[in-house]
């Protein structure tokens, strides 16, 4: 089995799960069809075609009809993640899990949706993944603005995962990774990523009509024809607000280096690739790990917006302002992920509160 990459004749991009015979597998065809037409980002229909292969795979292995399947039965491909038995061969000899617990409800989540979809149709009986309760803040069904204000559901299979801290860097290594920059556009990428706590498929969509230059404002915009496939996670336009010095980074970088190039993609390739075309996923990571090489620091795009949010919350801003600034549909996201504490700032707040100096 494996997943193919399909471009569309209007240059989108979609994914399909092919079987050994190399026909896509109708089942998860359908559902793919379904996220493409609900909107979906093509990066999620990659990420649910790839676990719905090692689903249909391990069905196949263990002859399971898709139609009759049990909770048992997801149970068990549960401890299959976990074994890392994809070749059909059982271990006698206790492992190691071969995947970490976040990824596997992650593929689960993908299948509890699959499923919830074709229940929905009518296709396979309810499976019961979902248990009713009264709605914590921390979870949202799949097919949510469908059953907005009914019983909120949670996924019955679902592995308890271990708290890990948020990476996030320090001031000198930020200014480290600017000066690991080699030109005007890459310092200016990682300068708004710092600054704004944009996600790169912002970043990488930004028209020159979204930058307010004269209000010291970027308008965040969700388009879903951008031509690099670039994509805001949120459906809602967003004014950020920002310093004078990257407005002045953005004109130095439109004067010195964007030059003759007709384009209305504020970030495209000047020197490699086709010169002119909106810069893609691909070579902001290869950006970055040549900047993670020469610096030391292991850097990712997301790790900017997680550094900007922990200095909001570090310097007093209520978590509705951040939720606002970065974009988060419901505030119990914001608190999920940046309400974190470390010692060092419990340690500072407690001699704020005892009217100390922490050194």
């Amino acid at each position: 089995m494996k997943v193919q990459k399909v471009v569309k004749p209007d240059n989108q991009i979609s994914w399909l799960v092919l079987d050994d015979k190399f026909k896509p597998v109708a089942p998860i065809l359908e559902f793919t069809k379904f996220l493409e037409a609900t909107d979906k980002s093509p990066n999620t229909i990659k990420a649910y075609s790839h676990h719905l292969k090692l689903y249909w795979q391990f069905l196949t292995q263990d002859d399971i009809s898709w139609t009759d399947i049990c909770i048992e039965d997801l149970a068990n491909f549960i401890r299959w993640l976990q074994s890392g038995d994809q070749d059909g061969v059982i271990s006698i000899v206790k492992r190691d899990a071969k995947r970490t617990n976040k990824t596997i409800n992650l593929i689960m989540a993908a299948v509890s949706a699959f499923y919830d979809y074709h229940s929905r149709s009518g296709k396979v009986a309810d499976l019961k993944i979902y248990r009713d309760g009264a709605f914590s803040g921390k979870y949202k069904s799949f097919l949510h603005h469908i059953t907005s204000g009914k019983s909120i559901q949670s996924r019955v299979l679902k592995l308890k995962e271990p708290k890990r801290g948020l990476k996030t860097l320090t001031k000198p290594q930020v200014q480290q990774v600017i000066e690991a920059c080699n030109n005007l556009r890459d310092k200016f990428i990682i300068c708004l990523m710092y600054e704004t706590g944009m996600r790169i498929g912002q970043v990488l969509g930004l028209r020159h009509e979204d930058i307010k230059s004269g209000d010291n404002q970027i308008a965040i915009r969700f388009r879903s024809n951008n031509e690099n496939n670039a994509r805001s996670k949120s459906r809602e336009d967003n004014l950020v607000d920002v310093s004078s010095s990257i407005v002045s980074l953005y004109t130095d970088y439109f004067i010195h280096e964007y030059g003759e190039v007709e384009s209305d993609y504020v970030f495209v390739n000047l020197w490699d690739g086709e010169i002119g075309a909106p810069m893609k996923y691909g070579s902001v990571i290869t950006l970055f790990k040549r900047i993670s090489k020469k610096t030391g620091i292991d850097v990712t795009p997301h790790i900017f917006r997680h550094t900007h949010a922990t200095e909001l919350l570090r310097a007093g801003w209520d978590l509705a302002y951040i939720q606002k600034r970065l974009g988060h549909s419901d505030i119990q996201t914001t608190a999920n992920i940046y309400a974190h504490l470390s010692s060092d700032d419990m340690k500072k707040e407690l001699a704020k509160f005892r009217g100390e100096k922490c050194h």
